[in-house]
């Protein structure tokens, strides 16, 4: 029987514009050993930056990967996208600080950037952080719960 991998699955999803960033990711996470879900695009081409905030988001949210990474041209749009799934606290970062306060204040469960914004060698060293921190919780975690109220009340 393999041994299943201790490092936890990571959702990759990115638009065109984002394409080459997720790339770098890809590689990195791969070469690592961590398990990863590229959900594409896998081209250049024009496509649409919801369909892929939503898809890393619909397996992060169930519980199928553990963390997203998710990419478009400033990270905003994707975000906006993802965080419109339940449970989901997608955080646009723009270097390793943010990325790193992404997890340690807020609990982001997934990693949004620009590839119009960061290059691949910025994007894999947010990543880095991002999957090194560990929640602060305390105060952070009060803020976090009412988050989670708002959501909770919010879908009724």
């Amino acid at each position: 029987m393999p041994l299943l991998s201790e490092k936890p699955r990571i959702a990759l999803g990115a638009d065109h514009a984002g394409y080459h960033v997720k790339e770098a990711i890809r590689q990195f996470l791969e070469n690592a050993g961590y398990p990863v879900d590229d959900l594409g695009t896998w081209s250049e081409e024009s496509v649409d930056y919801p369909d892929y905030g939503k898809a890393v988001a619909d397996r992060v949210a169930a519980h199928q990967d553990v963390y997203g990474v998710a990419a478009c041209g400033t990270g905003m749009g994707i975000a906006i996208a993802a965080n419109k799934v339940p449970g989901i606290r997608a955080a646009v970062a723009h270097n390793v600080d943010t990325a790193r306060l992404a997890r340690e204040h807020n609990d982001a469960n997934i990693l949004a950037m620009g590839g119009r914004v960061v290059n691949g060698v910025e994007a894999v060293a947010m990543v880095q952080a991002f999957l090194n921190a560990t929640f602060a919780g305390g105060r952070h975690g009060r803020r976090v719960e009412k988050i989670t109220k708002i959501e909770a009340s919010e879908r009724g």
